[in-house]
């Protein structure tokens, strides 16, 4: 109760303070607008009868409180003294012209019946009504200014940075770092490319050149970071700004693309250090919210696998859409424990909204359905590690093969509308037990979409996503933090990749427009050369570290597909995601336990 007193007590401080605040500054304002309107009709009269001001002393005391009062009156209708507007912004000079204008008219109506004769002439009263508008707004710019002045970070303390992008992100980060008197960044220069920003200046910091002009640019400035504000740049601009910052001695800092920054005010907070996933990542996914809100929005949804990586980042992502239940589902605690926590900020794992379950158990995840009744559900959960499941081919059976069987039979038998499985290019021409097991796990989840299921059925095949766990990026830069050597299995093996993000948005977006018994596949870009990002990961660390090659392993390919040979690339109803058909597979032609599971499911592919 005492606690509760002092937080109610704290709270009616600072809601006073905040009031006390506002009342001063709008004293000062009305203050500064009287001095002003003074001043004007002063300075009007005195030009209009040639400095002669003694024929109407009487007049003028008159008129002065006549005019505040107006202006007073104006000034508070139109809104200049009961909205807290940012001194010199556009709201509130358009305000201070309506004011003026107002002003201006009744004063000059008023002005012909004052004591039966004009206090002053009619031309000095427009004139007034002009000086006293340029007075009030010059009051409220210089206030800015010297507001702006007094928030800028301490040059002697703050870093001196580049900013690449004179476009209306830098132009945002401009304005958040010179506005803030902690920020740990002060700019003193932009460089852009376009030729029309050449001689640009905002916010009193100048365009110095282009990219060519680094390097000078660093000279005359004494920068130390260089931060790319192009949130929209494509990955060949991105890696090529960094190359010339790098070579130029800067830090390199980047405002990232992802999640719409332009959305919002952009923020200090957005800035980060550079990454490998930058340099590869690509143009900005486009999905239809609509469509996707049409099947998630109200519904009760099941996330499958919901602690890895694309699992986890389903559910971040779903939560937004507001299901009427996100039901996460995992067999480890722990990374039940970690999405929770990532999505509601606390995570006590004691609502509904946590399963443990394991999908190999068929009675487990007859009851999850029987019980919660999903409507949606994503099935992400698998074993994914290829050297693993080539060891352990029976494992892979089990999870990929028999426990999508379990998920599939239980959406059907309590009506879900809308299954989608979560498959990977290794199924397009599998060569090995991960790519045998998810190319059943699509055949299967095709014949449940070709059967008399009411729910539409369909898989969504991408391939390696940045920052997943076990990812080559993790592993490249595990391994140079070790000190080497980063291992690669062939010099010119290549590998598909996108960001988590982006394919979860693709999956997403999968769910809206695909046909029952379709296999939906991303278009992940152009492949990437493993060996050159492990050069460039070893080049940005700044240490002497060797690529030791190892050769290919079991079921490794030296280039990944995305279509299978019979398999054509159509995209009817998006520009990335292609449509092809699975061939359906008869659930009764699997056996619980296969003699030989990797030969047993090779035959079945």
């Amino acid at each position: 109760m005492v606690a509760r007193s002092q937080r109610l007590l704290r709270t009616a401080r600072i809601v006073t303070a905040r009031q006390l605040g506002g009342r001063t500054t709008t004293a000062i304002r009305i203050l500064f607008d009287i001095v002003a309107w003074t001043f004007a009709i002063l300075l009007a009269t005195f030009i209009r009868l040639s400095g002669d001001l003694q024929s109407s002393p009487k007049a003028l005391a008159v008129l002065f409180p006549i005019v505040w009062g107006i202006q007073l009156f104006v000034g508070y209708i139109v809104g200049l003294y009961r909205r807290r507007w940012r001194y010199g912004s556009f709201d509130e000079v358009a305000a201070l012209v309506t004011s003026a204008i107002i002003t201006t008219a009744i004063l000059a109506t008023l002005n012909n019946f004052i004591e039966s004769t004009r206090p002053i002439p009619q031309s000095a009263v427009v004139f007034g009504g002009l000086v006293g508008l340029i007075t009030t707004a010059a009051v409220r710019y210089i206030w800015r200014i010297m507001l702006s002045q007094t928030r800028r970070p301490n040059q002697e303390v703050a870093k001196r940075a580049l900013i690449f992008g004179a476009g209306e992100a830098g132009q945002q980060l401009i304005a958040a770092l010179l506005r803030n008197p902690n920020s740990q960044y002060f700019p003193v220069g932009i460089l852009d490319d376009n030729p029309l920003t050449q001689r640009l200046s905002i916010m009193g910091v100048s365009v110095l050149g282009t990219r060519e002009s680094i390097s000078d640019a660093k000279r005359q400035t004494n920068a130390e970071i260089f931060m790319i504000a192009i949130p929209s740049g494509d990955p060949a601009a991105v890696s090529d700004l960094a190359r010339l910052a790098e070579a130029a001695k800067l830090k390199v800092k980047i405002l990232p693309p992802t999640d719409g920054v332009l959305d919002r005010q952009v923020d200090a907070t957005d800035i980060r250090d550079i990454s490998q996933e930058d340099l590869l990542r690509r143009q900005q996914v486009s999905i239809d919210l609509e469509q996707v809100t049409n099947y998630v929005t109200g519904q009760r949804v099941l996330v499958t696998g919901a602690g890895g990586s694309i699992g986890s980042e389903l559910c971040r992502q779903l939560s937004q859409f507001s299901p009427s239940e996100l039901i996460m589902l995992d067999r480890d605690e722990s990374a039940l424990h970690e999405v929770e926590l990532s999505i509601y900020g606390r995570a006590m794992l004691d609502k509904p909204r946590t399963v443990l379950c394991d999908i190999r158990d068929t009675k487990a995840v007859d009851s999850v359905f029987r019980e919660r009744r999903p409507q949606v559900v994503f099935h992400a959960a698998a074993l994914k590690h290829l050297p693993l499941l080539e060891q352990y081919p029976a494992e892979a059976y089990k999870t990929n093969v028999h426990g999508s069987l379990n998920v599939l039979s239980a959406a059907k038998r309590f009506d879900t509308n809308v299954f989608l499985n979560i498959s990977t290019d290794k199924a397009a021409n599998p060569i090995s037990v991960l790519g045998y097991s998810k190319r059943i796990a699509e055949r299967l989840t095709s014949s449940f979409g070709t059967s008399s299921s009411k729910g539409t059925f369909i898989s969504v095949r991408f391939g390696n996503v940045l920052g997943s766990r076990g990812s080559v990026l993790t592993t490249f830069r595990e391994q140079i933090a070790n000190g080497g050597p980063v291992t690669v299995t062939h010099k010119d093996v290549t590998r598909y990749f996108m960001t988590i993000s982006e394919a979860v948005q693709l999956v997403v977006q999968a769910g809206a427009i695909g046909l029952s018994g379709e296999v939906l596949v991303l278009d992940m870009g152009t492949p990437v050369r493993i060996y050159e990002v492990a050069e460039q990961l070893i080049e940005r660390s700044g240490q002497r570290i060797s690529i030791e090659i190892t050769g290919l392993r079991v079921g490794e390919k030296m280039h990944e597909e995305l279509f299978g040979d019979l398999e054509l690339d159509e995209r009817p109803k998006h520009p990335l995601i292609s449509h092809v058909i699975a061939p359906p597979l008869d659930p009764d032609a699997l056996v619980d336990t296969p003699a030989d599971p990797r030969d047993f499911m090779m035959k079945l592919v």
